[in-house]
């Protein structure tokens, strides 16, 4: 089983607003494990260990949830292996089946795209009718852990730097595939009132089972990754979003200073970046807990520069920080890209023994970061060029090669 890597711009799949509110607290909360609240009409459909699915599927295990679904390991009763089935909430209207099927069609000019091998296929799909509603459920083939979560595993949160190129490599490749398709990407259960469960509501609360390990004893055939989750995914072709439901620490700028302007393959490239650091390195680009707008404008400036002139000159909250060129204020000191390379990527491999980014490829890697984190969405470049960067080519595709052989 390969790791895991969720798509980066993603937005919201059309579920009413109730399903997404949450109701009292009704229930004891268990930790590690979904709101059991949302196990109610039009919500989570109730899963036991060893139920069988679709006249074919034995449930094994949890491997997660989210929002809209929950996420389970499987054996296939018909090729007797292991398939990962996610089951929607059942009045969420996802289109991830729709965009995996339109990312798995292939043609002559596509076929041959590198990205397209960590893309999932759906082995079958099918609805689920329970207590709460119709769930949609997609089979797929299982992944081990996210890539979050092989750094949680770990104390230092390093990957060893052929691992960490390799992985940056295949994450690339599946951006510039999506984009150039479109796409931009048990414990018991108790109720607070001693009173008996709903028929919709399982009798036991069931924790994610963990298949990893620690980011830093992942080796470089183990890396291979696939990039999943496009429940969230949009075709800004035909879909307008001017909105991003992405982390707050992930979101790119313009979501923040021009928020009526749609996003498209820009904000993916931004977003890219700062997976990128983050997979190379040890913290986040960007630092701050729950941050507002004019924290992330401070972060922003602190780390690229000023910003665009349209976009300084409406933002009042910099007089809180900067001069008018842009300065830290009230003798304040920054930390600009580089000291935050220094910080976040070759001290902690120092001190962890491992091997740090050498002087030319530094160079290479922090020219094309700086270019994904433009502040113009327009002057970013595509996924596709980044494709063919001095980094990609010198030092992320050929331990992409060693990988695959």
């Amino acid at each position: 089983m390969a790791l895991v890597f969720c798509t980066l711009n993603q937005d919201t799949p059309v579920c009413p607003p109730s399903i997404l509110t949450d109701v009292g607290v009704e229930y004891v909360p268990l930790e590690d494990v979904e709101k059991l609240e949302r196990y109610r009409q039009g919500g989570y459909h109730p899963i036991t260990v060893g139920d069988h699915l679709h006249d074919r599927y034995r449930i094994i295990h949890k491997l997660g949830f989210g929002t809209y679904s929950t996420t389970w390991l499987a054996k296939d009763q018909k090729t007797d292996k292991y398939v990962a089935i996610k089951i929607a909430i059942a009045t969420c209207e996802s289109f991830e089946g729709d965009i995996i099927d339109r990312l798995g069609v292939a043609d002559v000019e596509h076929c041959a795209h590198p990205g397209q091998a960590i893309i999932p296929s759906i082995l079958d799909k099918f609805v689920l009718s329970g207590p709460n509603g119709k769930h949609r459920c997609f089979v797929t083939v299982p992944a081990r852990m996210t890539l979050a979560e092989a750094q949680d595993a770990s104390q230092i949160r390093l990957f060893q730097l052929p691992v960490a190129r390799a992985i940056v490599a295949q994450l690339i490749q599946g951006v510039a595939f999506l984009h150039s398709r479109g796409v931009v990407h048990a414990e018991p259960i108790v109720r607070l009132d001693n009173q008996s469960l709903p028929r919709g509501v399982p009798r036991y609360g069931v924790l994610p089972v963990w298949l990893g390990k620690k980011s830093e004893l992942i080796s470089l055939p183990e890396a291979k990754i696939i990039l999943t989750d496009f429940g969230e995914s949009f075709l800004p072709f035909t879909t307008i979003r001017s909105y991003s439901s992405a982390p707050d620490l992930l979101v790119p700028p313009e979501a923040h200073f021009a928020p009526k302007e749609p996003l498209s393959f820009p904000a993916d490239v931004w977003t890219l970046a700062r997976t990128i650091w983050a997979i190379m390195g040890q913290r986040q680009l960007f630092e701050g807990f729950h941050p507002s707008a004019d924290w992330m404008g401070k972060e922003y400036v602190e780390v690229l520069g000023k910003l665009p002139a349209k976009w300084w000159q409406k933002w009042d909250a910099r007089r809180k920080w900067f001069n008018e060129e842009g300065a830290r204020d009230h003798g304040g000191i920054g930390r600009p890209l580089t000291e935050r390379f220094e910080y976040s990527i070759q001290e902690p491999r120092r001190q962890s023994g491992m091997a740090e980014v050498g002087v030319e490829e530094k160079c290479a890697l922090l020219k094309m970061l700086r270019a994904m984190l433009a502040f113009t969405p327009g002057e970013r470049p595509t996924a596709r060029d980044v494709l063919q960067s001095e980094w990609m080519r010198k030092w992320a595709l050929p331990e992409l090669d060693k990988m695959e052989t």
